[in-house]
């Protein structure tokens, strides 16, 4: 009798292992190893042997491929465009994250609504709604047009009839996880259903030109749910991110096959569902009046600079101090105080710190660092900071403030919202109206305060 084939398959990232483990090597994920089915286990079989048997690609010089023109259209939103990196590419698979009702499926029915006027057909398969609730939604969003066509199925067999039967150019799956194929023996959302399915999507999105979006759920950390190979097969991964409580909603690219990563779009959640939003002029900072302990900063986000606000509260410990931050790196922040209490002397080892970064947005770059010491200053003295100034430059482990990317792009913006004054690292090459104080060391910007 012949022994039976066990294999264990992680249902975080998928890798696969002859014997149990209880942490898996490839993800450091524990308990997520699964015992596969003698049917997932031959199905499994089958792929690797006609993989083997299949013919083996020769080796081009790079001289002589030739040089692929990517062919772009409009989705009709100018946001959705930018991260993309110009607009939607025939033939790509873009992957779109978020936690639940942030607006993933809101944005792409209206994506799809805008398409459909301009007698594009698309297709929008559903396996979380059904027709009539997809159109109680496409009411609200004026989105109901003849070419827009919905599919509420989760049978991916029944859903690439449908997409061979009719000439559709655009495709939009809501969601990956709730799809299964007929041809893998597991349940929907399964690391192997996941990864079958993805597959499928970008053979047809590569070999029809069909540009397809799909909507992926997010785990409690954040990231995509299933296997990490997911985010690898697609050709875009964009994220929405900002406060649920919040109108305004941020989506970013983290992985762009097409273009840049660094721009990010900004929408606004109103009646009408998610929206352009038509300035950020004000949208992330207090222009009347700043409260002690605020200050502000201009970031850049890809070519994109936007004037925020860093909040800043310090507050005498009882116990243990804390140290918290919301939109900024934590650890950066333990060591800015760490440099604050080394370089100026300050006691802050017995006081609470908290920051927060307003309108909800994240701050990834270093330009920032002098900005939150002018805040936590400010909170720690009492005292208001110039709504007036505005503080550029990034802060090194020995107190000193280094220079910053576009900082001519950053005193423009500056320039444009009415500003007088920045403090910045270096003297700007361009003339400018804003009044610069250059600063070198954090004890400089202590002195003006």
């Amino acid at each position: 009798m012949a022994k039976k084939k066990v294999i264990f398959e992680c249902q975080a990232c998928g890798l696969q292992s002859p014997r149990w483990l209880g942490k898996c090597t490839g993800c450091n994920q524990w308990e997520t190893m699964v015992e596969l089915t003698a049917e997932q286990v031959k199905f499994v079989e089958e792929n690797k042997s006609n993989s083997t048997h299949s013919t083996l690609p020769k080796a081009t010089s790079i001289t002589e491929v030739q040089q692929e023109n990517i062919s772009r259209f409009t989705s009709g939103s100018k946001e959705l465009d930018l991260v993309l990196g110009g607009g939607i590419v025939s033939g790509s698979l873009t992957l779109i994250g978020g936690s639940p009702g942030i607006g993933k499926s809101t944005l792409l029915l209206k994506i799809a609504g805008n398409l459909a006027k301009r007698r594009q057909s698309v297709l929008y398969v559903s396996g979380e709604e059904s027709a009539g609730q997809i159109k109680l939604r496409a009411d609200r969003l004026d989105a109901n047009e003849r070419e827009l066509y919905l599919l509420p199925e989760i049978n991916l067999q029944t859903i690439l009839t449908e997409i061979n039967s009719k000439n559709y150019e655009f495709i939009i799956i809501d969601s990956i996880q709730t799809l299964y194929s007929e041809e893998t023996p597991s349940a929907p959302g399964s690391v192997t259903q996941v990864r079958t399915i993805t597959f499928e999507l970008m053979r047809v999105a590569k070999s029809l030109e069909i540009p397809i979006f799909i909507i992926g759920h997010i785990t409690k950390d954040g990231s995509i749910a299933g296997p990490r190979v997911l985010e690898h097969m697609v050709d875009t991964v964009l994220y929405f991110e900002g406060d649920p409580n919040s109108e305004l909603r941020l989506l970013r690219g983290f992985k762009n096959r097409f273009g840049s990563t660094n721009e990010v779009g900004i929408f606004e959640m109103s009646k009408n569902g998610l929206l352009d939003a038509e300035t950020m002029a004000g949208r992330f900072f207090n222009r009347d009046k700043l409260s002690s302990g605020s200050a502000l900063t201009v970031m850049m986000e890809g070519s994109r600079p936007i004037i925020i606000e860093i909040q800043a509260l310090v507050s005498e410990a009882y116990g243990h101090p804390k140290r918290s931050s919301t939109g900024f790196d934590n650890n950066r922040l333990n060591m800015l105080l760490a440099l604050l209490e080394k370089k100026l002397d300050l006691p802050l080892g017995t006081y609470d710190v908290f920051v927060n970064i307003s309108g909800g947005i994240k701050i990834n770059e270093p330009a920032a660092d002098l900005a939150i010491i002018a805040a936590i200053l400010s909170s720690y003295r009492n005292r208001e900071l110039s709504a007036e100034t505005l503080f550029l430059g990034e802060v090194s482990l020995t107190g000193e403030i280094r220079e910053i990317s576009a900082l001519g792009q950053r005193l423009k913006e500056i320039e444009t919202q009415g500003f007088k004054k920045a403090i910045v690292p270096t003297k700007p090459l361009e003339k400018s109206s804003i009044k610069c104080f250059v600063a070198n060391e954090v004890s400089k910007v202590v002195e003006w305060m």
